[in-house]
């Protein structure tokens, strides 16, 4: 199993946090993104920076999904289409993407672009501090720690694998 990370618009707190669970649980994590965020690259963390383009990072990290793997990211589309692949997704406020809420998500961002469109949207929360870090710490630790558990081991030495 993997951590995905969609670094792009990832608040630091969040990276922070996932890089000191990775160092502590020895989870790979992986942070794609279209540009160089420094400090990604150290221990069992690796940086993947995209090509330029729309899509590419979210097109990156779709490509090394495999079922058991979990995915943080903001972007409605690409946690569709992670879903879509029984890929967990967490968004950086401890929200859960799944099978069952992400039509309703994806109806509710095009509905609020429709609006912004005719200038009617409202700008949003867009603040980030201690309670969104809380609730995403939460819902990560929880999420991390069941895919851990339910993870197949990993065959290494003295196994008796081949």
């Amino acid at each position: 199993m993997k951590i995905l990370v969609d670094a792009d618009s990832c608040p630091v707190s969040v990276r922070e946090t996932v890089l000191r669970a990775a160092a502590r649980t020895g989870v790979r994590a992986v942070f794609a993104a279209n540009r160089l965020i420094p400090g990604l690259g150290r221990g069992n963390a690796v940086m993947e920076i995209c090509p330029p383009g729309e899509d590419s990072a979210d097109n990156r990290i779709t490509s090394l999904a495999e079922p058991g793997d979990l995915a943080i990211t903001r972007d409605i589309a690409l946690a569709a289409r992670l879903v879509e692949g029984t890929i967990t997704v967490i968004d950086d406020r401890g929200r859960v993407f799944d099978q069952e809420n992400i039509g309703q998500c994806l109806s509710l961002k095009d509905f609020m672009a429709g609006l912004a469109e005719y200038g009617l949207g409202g700008k949003g929360d867009g603040s980030y501090g201690k309670r969104e870090l809380k609730a995403f710490a939460d819902s990560f630790d929880r999420i991390l720690s069941r895919l851990i558990r339910e993870s197949p081991p990993i065959q290494g030495k003295g196994s008796g694998s081949v």
